[in-house]
């Protein structure tokens, strides 16, 4: 889980730039098209921009060898009803329906017109981006291990350090109950917050200054 204050939809991540095809393409015209984008998702649209369809280049590929031996085009091919987003969709929602299905990419629409795609890459970018691991920062793990301690206390007194908190992940632990946090900070001397934390009697477990 990252802390952060806001609303992050599906708009502010998704690109608009969106290289498309359409229906009457052949296979070979589609992989042409993805090799000189660099993409591996396709939307299939009409002349209006509405979505008609999706291909991937595992799904060109697979069919590839029976285009050679008799006509198909991307209409005998595509999948016609493929799971896509809105873009006022939380991007929480889209990264949850990328990982259920196990798919590389989302076409975004509005009504039946595609507006966008957002793919796992899109999705890594943010992450990143909340992290904080694109700024200069310093990171911060530390272990709650007593109930006396909170969140809320450590963040306070990293603050009374002048510290700017940036982000705060939960790390998952299998081996035992104790909560594990990471702190991402806008790049400062963690010298004197660690030796608060240790004087406090919470465990860090790394930090990167």
């Amino acid at each position: 889980m990252i802390e952060r204050i806001g609303k992050v939809i599906v708009r502010h991540w998704m690109t608009t730039k969106v290289v498309t095809i359409n229906k009457e393409a052949s296979i070979q015209e589609a992989l042409a098209v993805m090799k000189q984008g660099s993409i591996r998702h396709l939307p299939v649209v009409d002349q209006d921009g509405r979505l008609l369809g999706w291909v991937t280049d595992a799904d060109l590929r697979g069919v590839l060898i029976a285009s050679m031996l008799e006509e198909l085009t991307l209409e005998d091919v595509m999948i016609r009803r493929p799971f896509t987003v809105t873009p006022d969709m939380s991007l929480e929602e889209a990264s949850h329906l990328i990982l259920d299905k196990r798919i590389g990419g989302l076409p975004v629409v509005e009504g039946e017109k595609l507006i966008g795609v957002i793919t796992t890459v899109d999705i890594l970018s943010a992450f990143i981006t909340f992290m904080g691991m694109f700024s200069h920062s310093s990171r911060l793990d530390v272990k709650i291990t007593t109930p006396r301690t909170s969140l809320h206390e450590i963040i306070r007194l990293v603050r009374q350090h002048d510290a700017e908190v940036i982000s705060v992940c939960h790390l998952p632990s299998e081996e035992d109950e104790d909560m594990t946090y990471s702190l991402r900070l806008k790049k400062c001397d963690l010298k004197p917050i660690l030796e608060d934390l240790k004087e406090k009697g919470i465990e860090v477990l790394s930090s990167i200054s």
